[in-house]
Parts: C-alpha cells; structure tokens; sequence
C-alpha cells in the first residue's frame, strides 16, 4: 500500500465482540496505525508501535457500530495521515507519526468477521 491508496474493509462485527484490531505496519512489532474500537469503552483507540513499544494513544469517542453490525471502513493512506472513514461518513484521522512511506503489513483481528478487502 503506497500514499494515496484506499483500503475497503467490509465485515459483520461478532454478536459476542468486546473489540476488534486493524493494524497496518511493516510487521507485527512496527505497525503505522492500529485502529482498535473497544465496546466496553466505547471508545476507538489509535495508535502506533515502533520497534514493539506503544506510542501515545488517540482516543475517539465516535463509535457508530456495535456488535452484530456488518459494516464498511474505509483507510486512506496519505503522506502525512491516515483517515478512516466510518460507516455514518464521521472519519477518524490519525496522524502518519512515522512519514511511512509504504505498508506491507496488514492484520484484522478480534471479533469482527472480514467478508471483503480491496485496495484501490
């Protein structure tokens, strides 16, 4: 994934789900954005790791989706930004802290059920 790409997800969120994790990166131990909506809290967190060590989180209390939902998020990747478009059209941006260039690491995990990817 290179600056100015989109990525779709399109999945149903799991009945049972407390969260799910979208981490994009270069590996498991240096991810670029980790978007992470956590239903206890209602909350969407974002972060980064650099070399396996956390960066300090941004929180986002827009959480439009909850268990059960199916839903579609949009990731564009820019030089400077990664802007996460939910499914009411509210987007979450965070910022590229690293100015990553490229993406070659992608991993959803948690309970959300992945039923499409594209990139464009």
């Amino acid at each position: 994934m290179m600056p100015g790409m989109t990525l779709k997800l399109k999945g149903k969120i799991t009945d049972d789900s407390d969260g799910f994790v979208i981490n994009l990166g270069h590996s498991p131990k240096d991810i670029v954005l980790h978007f992470n909506p956590r239903f206890e809290e209602d909350v969407i967190v974002c972060n980064s790791q650099v070399c396996g060590k956390w960066q300090k989180e941004y929180r986002d209390d827009h959480l439009c989706f909850e268990p059960g939902d199916e839903i579609k998020l949009l990731v564009t990747f820019d030089e400077d930004e990664f802007q996460v478009k939910l499914p009411d059209g509210y987007q979450v941006t965070f910022p590229n802290r690293e100015s990553c260039c490229h993406i070659s690491y992608c991993c959803v995990k948690g309970g959300f059920s992945l039923t499409a990817f594209k990139l464009e």
